[in-house]
This record gives structure tokens, sequence and C-alpha cells, in this order.
């Protein structure tokens, strides 16, 4: 049981951390600074991978195999082997785990409203862009475009 209660020890404090960068990338991702995302991106991808191997540890100790749903048998072990400590790592993990997942959506929120709007100032970049080729004026006085050719457009 003791190395159930370190290894859920350490989810907790793992996903806390975790928990932590997401909420530091929600805030670059509100003030605009979007050169600090590839920096907390380094810092989460070791999390995660430590993440992915204590709850390998985990399953192993418990015996669940791959074919089982964690939670269920989480929730199964703790009613066989009870375990304060442990059951309230398991709460820790679960309730971190549900925050970790709203500010994940709320974070791809963002950023598919701040993809919105660089999309939509290159359209209006775009936009603008045949109008900056009439910088001719013809004899008239009316903007004209250019052909591309000197000779042709001096005529």
């Amino acid at each position: 049981m003791t190395s159930i209660a370190s290894i859920t020890a350490q989810e907790v404090e793992l996903i806390g951390r975790f928990v932590e960068l997401l909420a530091q990338e929600q805030s670059a991702l509100v003030q605009g600074k979007t050169d600090a995302l590839s920096d907390l991106a380094a810092k989460k991808q070791p999390l995660v991978e430590q993440l992915n191997a204590r709850e390998y540890e985990r399953r192993s100790a418990l015996g669940i195999d791959a074919e089982h749903k964690t939670r269920e048998a989480m929730r199964d072990w703790l009613r066989t082997n009870p375990s304060e400590d442990i059951a309230a790592n398991w709460d820790a993990i679960l309730t971190l785990a549900k925050q970790a997942r709203q500010l994940h959506d709320q974070n791809a929120s963002l950023v598919a409203m701040r993809l919105q709007q660089t999309t939509d100032a290159l359209a209006i970049l775009n936009l603008n862009r045949p109008f900056a080729q009439h910088s001719l004026y013809g004899s008239d006085g009316q903007a004209s475009t250019s052909s591309g050719s000197r000779l042709v457009d001096s005529a």
C-alpha cells in the first residue's frame, strides 16, 4: 500500500504543476504573449511523460490491465483496501484532472479565437492588396493598374 500512496502523492504533485502551467498558458493567451507559449509547451511535455509513467506504475501496482477503467478499478481497490491517504490522494487527482481538463478546453477556445482574429486580419490585408496596385494615375487623374510593362504603361 505504501507504494500506491507514494505513487498517488507524486501524481497529485505532478498534476498540480501541470494545472499551474495551464493557468500560465491561459494568462499568456489572454494577454497576447504568444512568445511564452513555446516555453510553456516545453515545460508541459516532460510533466505529461512523468504523469503517464506514474499512471502506469499505479495501474501495475493495483493489478489493473489496460482494458479496465482506472476510476472504477481504483474505487473498487479502495473499497477492499481502505486508506485515508490514498483516498485523499485519489480525490485530489480527480479534482486536479477535472481542473486541468477545464483549463485545457478554455485554452483551446482562446487559441481558436486568436487564430480567427489572425485569419480575419490576414483577410483584411489581402482585401486591401489589390488597392495597393492602384498606385499609378492615368491621364484622366484616375487610379489605373499597372500592366507590369513600362513601355505599355507609359503609352
